[in-house]
């Protein structure tokens, strides 16, 4: 069956400028997961879906599909969901496989993305995971001055006891294009790939971004 990839890149950013286009390391960091799609050699297209003309001429320049996406889907509030059901119905890709990539994913290694798609299961989302630093059981809350713990029954459990506890890496996610139509909540019937947290950062920040190059830098030894 098709395998299409599909990395939604907005314009608009209102903490990071350009986010999508600024340099990571040397490169737009766009660049990293446009590179990633085509070293990975599962996808027969690759598109870049964007309101920007900016980040519509850099993706041709590095000979992908350019997808403008209409001015309702450019907002702030817009889902990703939403943003890859638009391609698909508008590419008419009926019956294949897409994968959602993110734009600022320069971590990911490229056999991780290859070993995920071969986890995919035809029923539901697979998407990237990765297990929480520190155990959100130890969590606590400050009211009115004072630490108040989220789960108390757990504050006599030593850390290395407490169950394993994962989340949305924000990295990747797979479905066949009827799933993605059909079904809103991607933990509905899900799968994750668990990712080492080298291949995670989340880039909302200035700080982030430093973070995400000494991590690059450290794992490919630049």
């Amino acid at each position: 069956m098709k395998v299409v990839c599909i990395i939604p890149a907005r314009g608009g950013s209102k903490r990071i400028f350009k986010k999508n286009l600024k340099e990571f390391l040397g490169k737009p960091i766009i660049a990293y997961s446009i590179q990633n799609a085509k070293e990975s050699g599962i996808f027969s297209e690759i598109y870049v879906s964007s309101d920007s003309e900016e980040i519509l001429a850099f993706a041709r320049s590095k000979g992908v599909v350019a997808l403008k996406r209409p001015e309702s889907l450019s907002g702030d509030y817009v889902g990703t969901r939403e943003v890859i059901v638009h391609c698909i119905e508008e590419l008419g890709l009926d019956e294949v496989w897409v994968c959602c990539l993110y734009a600022t994913a320069p971590l990911l290694k490229v056999e991780s993305l290859r070993n995920a798609f071969l986890q995919c299961d035809k029923s539901c989302y697979l998407f990237s995971a990765v297990e929480y630093s520190y155990s959100p059981y130890r969590a606590f809350m400050i009211k009115n001055n004072k630490n108040v713990m989220l789960f108390p029954e757990f504050f006599l459990k030593r850390s290395q006891d407490l169950e394993k506890v994962y989340h949305d890496a924000g990295q990747f996610y797979f479905a066949r294009s009827n799933i993605w139509q059909e079904r809103q909540n991607i933990f509905e019937d899900s799968k994750s790939f668990v990712l080492s947290p080298f291949e995670v950062q989340d880039i909302d920040t200035l700080e982030d971004w430093k973070l995400a190059e000494m991590k690059y830098i450290m794992m490919n030894n630049c």
